[in-house]
């Protein structure tokens, strides 16, 4: 004999949508915060050339703001510290990186590579931009 249920177990749907929109509310939060993390530094435009290199090696950086401030490492120098600094890197045989604004004073890029030989710095280069 057959026996007639009368409880039918219906098979349960789940809503999955409110999910789904607090995920891409979640991954659009992260991506626009993301996007808003600065890297400090010093700002510079560098000269476009057509022939320039990539160097592969580490270097020590000097950078030449428009306004001629020279940074050494992202820390300001003064015009007597740059000397003695240079003799440290010629002392270390190191390869100097001269990365000078666009805008900056070519008498100060000349005279910083002028001090560069006489210091007896046996590598120095400029940055520059594709």
């Amino acid at each position: 004999m057959k026996f007639k249920r009368r409880l039918k177990a219906e098979g349960g749907l789940l809503d999955l949508t409110s999910l789904v929109n607090v995920f891409f509310l979640l991954l659009i939060f992260f991506i626009f915060t993301s996007s808003f993390i600065f890297q400090p530094g010093i700002k510079v435009s560098l000269p476009k050339a057509v022939t320039s290199e990539v160097i592969q090696q580490e270097n020590v950086v000097m950078t030449v703001t428009r306004d001629n401030k020279v940074y050494l490492n992202d820390r300001e120098i003064s015009q007597d510290e740059i000397a003695s600094n240079l003799r440290i890197i010629a002392k270390e045989r190191s390869s100097l990186l001269i990365k000078a604004d666009s805008n900056a004073s070519l008498g100060k890029v000349v005279e910083i590579w002028d001090m560069c030989r006489n210091e007896g710095v046996s590598q120095a280069n400029i940055a520059t931009s594709k």
